[in-house]
């Protein structure tokens, strides 16, 4: 079979990208790849899928003609390639802009509207620019089947997606961990990475940071550290929030540490801290002041505007390395060797 292909006296690549597209249309070449394999062993292909309600970009474009090679590779090579499309439908995207849309907030879902006509709301945003991605799709010349997509929030796609876990469960494949994730309060739910990195999501702000007090067990400090009654590690973070997963301390090697004794400033109990020595103006600044004599501490009286610090000893990173303590919030122990956990350790 002999075929006269076009000769072209100047390189015109939109008008070849034309001409080729519509010979595969005329002659339903991708239908073809598909029905003259019939019988012949699969090779399942589900697109991961894009979100119509954004309009596509380059990089859709690249990874579609990433993907589009592996499948037309396999094609080639005699597989059957049903190649299907899907639509992304869920995300905290879909529902904030429908929102927005609608002048409503999470709190008039069930009030001002019904969940029923929220979530048909949502059905119609998400899909808005399925027009534009079906012409990206055919331009491209990416072969995939548009006319049967599967489409997340339909409830055969979830049941699958929950019939799928269960078969995962019943295999012993799945495990229990922990893991610290974003949450937005306004949406009452979790983020994702992708919605954290949403425009707008990332921005400079003042925020309290706080030093917590981390109770040392006293069997596990060096001897030079006992004998000076309950001794506290400080901490200083800016984020509180990961406090109640906190399982480790650590120190630096090139850092210097003290032992202070000083007064609580809320409560004005005596406590002994230990903390960099490069921290320890900071830390102490304000209503506290230093003291040459560790007998100078009995003069204080509970009340007093001022509050003295008394520097006991320096010591070494290494001195401390494996002193262990008091969980700071109790609730969950960590799901592998939790008695590993809770000590300090070098950075």
């Amino acid at each position: 079979m002999s075929i006269k292909f076009t000769e072209y006296k100047g390189l015109d690549l939109p008008t070849v990208a034309s001409e080729v597209l519509d010979f595969w249309k005329k002659n339903n070449i991708f239908e073809q790849s598909i029905t003259s394999r019939e019988g012949n062993q699969p090779y399942v292909f589900f697109e991961g899928p894009p979100s119509a309600n954004g309009l596509p970009g380059i990089h859709h474009v690249m990874a579609r003609a990433i993907k589009d090679i592996f499948c037309r590779y396999k094609t080639q090579k005699g597989f059957q390639v049903k190649r299907k499309a899907g639509w992304d439908t869920h995300g905290l995207p879909v529902e904030l802009g429908t929102e927005k849309e609608l002048g409503i907030t999470k709190e008039d879902i069930g009030k001002t509207i019904s969940i029923e006509e929220y979530n048909e709301a949502c059905k119609r945003t998400v899909m808005r620019y399925t027009d534009v991605w079906n012409d990206l799709t055919e331009k491209m010349g990416y072969w995939v089947d548009m006319e049967d997509p599967y489409i997340t929030y339909k409830p055969k796609y979830m049941e699958t997606v929950w019939w799928l876990l269960k078969q995962i469960y019943n295999k012993d494949l799945l495990y229990k961990g922990y893991t610290i994730q974003p949450y937005s309060p306004k949406a009452g739910t979790g983020l994702s990475s992708h919605e954290v990195n949403q425009p707008g999501s990332y921005r400079d702000v003042t925020d309290t940071t706080i030093v917590a007090q981390f109770k040392a067990i006293e069997s596990s400090l060096p001897d030079f550290l006992k004998g000076f009654g309950a001794i506290d590690i400080l901490a200083w973070t800016t984020t509180p929030w990961t406090l109640p997963s906190n399982t480790a301390l650590t120190v630096g090697p090139k850092i210097d540490y003290v032992l202070v004794k000083t007064f609580n400033q809320y409560t004005f109990e005596p406590i002994s801290v230990i903390l960099g020595k490069p921290l320890v103006a900071k830390q102490f600044a304000g209503k506290f002041f230093a003291v040459e004599d560790e007998a100078e501490l009995a003069n204080f009286n509970s009340g007093d505007k001022k509050i003295p610090y008394f520097i006991v000893k320096d010591f070494k990173c290494a001195d401390l390395v494996g002193i262990r303590y008091e969980q700071l919030l109790p609730y969950t122990l960590p799901y592998q060797n939790p008695e590993n956990a809770f000590r300090v350790i070098s950075g």
